[in-house]
């Protein structure tokens, strides 16, 4: 092919490289996307609402290494070759857009969202300058414009960036920021000792958070919680006033909007006095939660949110957007992300531009390279509007509720609390157990009964369903309703099958 190519008329080699013409087969390649489309469509994405279909194809790890042939060798495989191994990636993966599929805080699949996913990944964007995104950028303008409104604040500022743990840090750095500016350029040297407060039941990213940043995670206080998982002010107050008298600088309280495994909602209204008595920045973690500002009949959960100085929240959770899809709101609308974050590289956010700069918005992020995941938003919402938006979160809320008063209903089964979102915590006891003795051998026998069920149900392949111990509770199953896709007869079903898997125990 070289001596045919080096034959044409003005054929150019150079260190042994022919450069004219391009080295891709675009025929080829176009073949290859619509046959691997099409398996796509007919795999998943017709297969996504089949309750017949298996959750997950279990295997373990090393027999699935050899299924897969994981493999990197010198020369490329054949079309076939590669379109059967797209065919086994989706076979073998968990298909989290099942009606059974209950595992995590996300779930479902959005038509709108994942051809917003689709052509993003086409166009193969990075959002930082106007320039190189004009329609993504002005998207992700109106998505938080309009996600800033729903807090309830008359103006803000925003960013997308990957996950709510990574909303949570911005909030962390830009809150020290605030607290102290001279940090950008001095770092941490000089320091008075920081602290920060959140509850027990805060998402784990505050740790990780505080690590990262330098603070250090023994200078997180961690607020007491209620028997229903939220933050008690009084804690709150006693802790600062503590903090203070040890010659701390507090400068951050995080309240929770919908924690992990219980799903509960702090005081916001409450948490927020407290803020303001001691000049503390607020921020709310309401990467789970704050879908439900919504709709009109849940939104009263986040009451007081509009008082924050930050939120995180996600639409890739209850809303369907597409992982990952997670927006950083903030009450700052002076530039206090680009104060805290720019780095005005000189290659990229040139002043004396032809158009107007302000909207390269690049030097508010940590990132360069960034995805346009408010387009995923942006297009379902333009889809269903807001009351779409409004009645998926009301019916995954209305599908909790019957699942509680079910789970009432039947022998066996004991919830752990009344849910107020869409987190129903509860255990199954099985029949060798109901009629034992409450103490703890009865606790130690039934922290095993989760774990086994759960084995049964993935090695099946009918549903999964997470579980977990809680501050001194033994396993408990962890039941999230999230996709428009479950239906009654689905919450009917995780109670018959766990009773199945579980009828020898």
């Amino acid at each position: 092919c070289k001596q045919e190519m080096l034959q044409k008329k003005n054929a150019v080699l150079v260190d042994g490289v022919i450069l004219n013409g391009p080295i891709m087969d675009s025929k080829a390649g176009e073949k290859f996307l619509e046959e691997a489309c099409k398996i796509i469509m007919e795999e998943v994405v017709q297969k996504a609402d089949d309750v017949t279909e298996k959750v997950c194809e279990w295997q373990a790890p090393e027999t699935l290494k050899q299924i897969l042939d994981l493999e990197m060798r010198d020369t490329g495989e054949c079309h076939q070759k590669l379109l059967q191994l797209c065919r086994d990636v989706i076979q073998y993966s968990v298909k989290t857009s099942h009606p059974r599929f209950f595992n995590q805080l996300y779930a479902g699949i959005d038509y709108y969202s994942l051809v917003a996913r689709f052509i993003t990944e086409a166009l193969n964007p990075s959002v930082y300058t106007y320039e190189v995104s004009p329609v993504f950028l002005l998207v992700e303008e109106a998505v938080i414009k309009k996600m800033i409104e729903f807090i309830g604040w008359e103006q803000g500022d925003g960013i997308f960036n990957p996950g709510g743990s990574v909303s949570n840090m911005y909030a962390m750095n830009l809150a020290r920021y605030k607290f102290c500016p001279e940090i950008k350029e001095k770092g941490l040297s000089g320091l008075p000792r920081l602290v920060l407060f959140t509850s027990e039941e805060c998402h784990y990213s505050m740790k990780k958070a505080a690590s990262f940043l330098g603070i250090g995670t023994e200078n997180v206080y961690f607020i007491r919680t209620d028997e229903r998982g939220k933050m008690i002010p009084e804690e709150l107050e006693k802790q600062v006033q503590r903090a203070r008298k040890e010659g701390s600088a507090p400068f951050l309280v995080c309240a929770t909007a919908g924690t992990t495994v219980l799903g509960a909602f702090d005081p916001l209204d409450k948490i927020a006095d407290i803020c303001e008595k001691h000049g503390l920045w607020l921020h709310v973690d309401a990467s789970w939660g704050g879908s439900a500002l919504i709709s009109r009949k849940h939104c009263r959960l986040l009451h007081g949110i509009h008082r924050a100085d930050s939120v995180a929240w996600n639409p890739h959770k209850m809303l369907l957007a597409g992982i990952q899809c997670c927006a950083l709101l903030v009450k700052d609308n002076s530039g206090l992300l680009k104060k805290c974050y720019s780095a005005e590289a000189a290659y990229l956010f040139q002043q004396d531009k032809f158009y107007d700069v302000s909207y390269d918005t690049g030097d508010k992020s940590i990132q360069c390279s960034r995805r346009p995941d408010a387009f995923k938003f942006w297009l379902m919402w333009k889809a269903l509007g807001t009351t779409g938006l409004e009645e998926r979160v009301n019916r995954a809320l209305a599908l909790a509720r019957y699942l509680v008063e079910e789970i009432k209903k039947r022998e066996g089964f004991q919830l752990l609390l009344e849910p107020e979102y869409a987190n129903v915590c509860f255990w199954y006891i099985p029949p060798s157990l109901r009629g034992m003795e409450d103490g703890p051998e009865f606790w130690q026998k039934l922290h095993q009964v989760a774990p086994i069920i759960k084995e049964r149900m993935m090695k099946k392949g009918s549903m999964m369903l997470g579980y977990q111990p809680h501050r001194g509770k033994v396993n408990f199953f962890r039941q999230v309703v999230i996709s428009p896709q479950v239906s009654r007869e689905d919450m009917d079903f995780l109670l018959d099958e766990i009773e199945l898997l579980a009828k020898d125990l």
